[in-house]
């Protein structure tokens, strides 16, 4: 299990976890359906909601842990604000994904599956985003860029960056 640090947003979700979980039956057959309402509650499974639910449902942390990694429907690692997901298809594949993959992990100073310190990105790789005709595809958030370029990471990059900071600045003037 790795830990993170959680923020005060995820503390108070945990809290509306704890709600949560406190209403739910108990039994093993729980275990699934309760992880999948703590990851939905807070975007992820920390250590702190796999103990919340093993203590629930009066199971190891180590089980909660083992079933929970066994699924690729839960993760681990708090997703960023802008998750960036390159497509891996067969088409993406071998126009160059791997490359653009590659680039967003050098840009963002992160590897696959991570996100960075301050939570704005997380990476992936995906199967296929069924648009093969734009491969290789990458998808930053909801908005999908095709015919992607080693080039074009950079600015996705700084783009995402700085309507972040035009947002801050309008939020701090009124």
């Amino acid at each position: 299990m790795t830990h993170h640090t959680l923020t005060a947003e995820d503390k108070a979700r945990l809290d509306d976890l704890r709600t949560q979980i406190d209403m739910a039956q108990k039994g093993r057959g729980e275990l699934i359906p309760l992880l999948q309402v703590a990851q939905k509650t807070i975007g992820y499974l920390p250590d702190e909601a796999l103990a919340m639910v093993a203590d629930h449902l009066e199971i190891t942390r180590s089980e909660a842990y083992g079933v929970a990694s066994f699924y690729n429907q839960f993760r681990f690692t708090p997703p960023g604000r802008n998750p960036v997901k390159v497509c891996m298809g067969t088409a993406c594949h071998v126009r160059g994904g791997e490359i653009i993959l590659e680039n967003f992990e050098r840009k963002l100073e992160i590897a696959e599956g991570e996100t960075t310190a301050d939570r704005e990105f997380s990476i992936e790789r995906v199967a296929c985003v069924g648009c093969c005709a734009l491969a290789p595809v990458a998808l930053v958030g909801d908005t999908l860029h095709g015919h992607m370029a080693p080039s074009k990471v950079e600015g996705l990059v700084l783009r995402v960056r700085l309507e972040k900071e035009k947002a801050e600045r309008e939020a701090a003037r009124s």
